[in-house]
């Protein structure tokens, strides 16, 4: 059922109370991607600001640690820490809330979670820098600049409008070795083997951050980048384990 949380967030409720488990969607994904996976335990799926159409974008280009400061509340209305599941952007949001109040968390579960560690600058194409320039002499408009962009630029880049579209160029630019370094909670990386969206190989990196005793590394043969449509009961297993320790 739809209950509102926090004042004027939204969630989709599973299950029956006390809360075990809070989960995040992906990039422009919906709390329908966790049917499946929470049927039926004590959990929430929280649509975020600028997504599932439930919520307004934010009104300006927030950070992940700034979507983890909106999204705060919900974890400070619960009586007893939580299991937090995020999904890629989803994810972002999960380690920057276990990095501000671990005491609010009881373990994460992270699936194809972007940009865990930092990656070399990559320089841009050399007709983008010629295009860049050539916006800045007066010679071609913004409006041919931005439709350049939308042509070359990825999937997400297109489909994202407004606000968003800065929310993601500043999403892109963040890593997350900071957090994964200081996490004091249990953290299970579940990793589709054929994600080619995030490799499962950043996930082997991320999890060297991490102290040994906390951190676990699960990955699904044959599974890609939507692991909550493509492997539910994987997802929901570890969900069960994390709830139990």
């Amino acid at each position: 059922m739809l209950r509102r949380v926090a004042g004027d967030l939204f969630a989709w409720q599973y299950g029956e109370e006390p809360i075990q488990v809070v989960a995040f969607p992906g990039w422009m994904r919906t709390v329908a991607d966790f049917q499946s996976v929470l049927q039926g335990l004590p959990a929430l799926a929280v649509d975020v600001p600028g997504f599932g159409g439930v919520h307004s974008p934010p009104p300006t280009a927030w950070s992940t640690a700034d979507y983890a400061q909106a999204l705060l509340p919900v974890l400070e209305e619960l009586p007893d820490p939580v299991v937090v599941l995020g999904h890629s952007f989803g994810g972002r949001i999960a380690l920057q809330l276990a990095a501000a109040r671990p005491e609010l968390i009881r373990a994460l579960v992270l699936t194809g979670v972007p940009q865990l560690c930092a990656r070399p600058a990559s320089k841009p194409s050399a007709r983008l820098r010629m295009i860049r320039t050539l916006r800045k002499s007066g010679l071609i408009t913004e409006r041919r600049l931005e439709a350049w962009k939308k042509r070359h630029g990825s999937e997400d880049y297109r489909r994202a409008q407004g606000v968003m579209r800065d929310v993601l160029v500043k999403a892109v630019n963040e890593n997350y070795e900071d957090q994964l370094q200081g996490l004091k909670v249990p953290v299970d990386f579940v990793w589709g083997a054929s994600d080619t969206v995030v490799p499962v190989a950043e996930a082997g990196v991320a999890i060297q951050l991490v102290r040994d005793d906390l951190a676990s590394l699960n990955v699904l043969e044959g599974i890609g980048h939507l692991t909550p449509l493509e492997a539910p009961s994987a997802l929901r297993e570890a969900v069960r384990r994390m709830c139990d320790t």
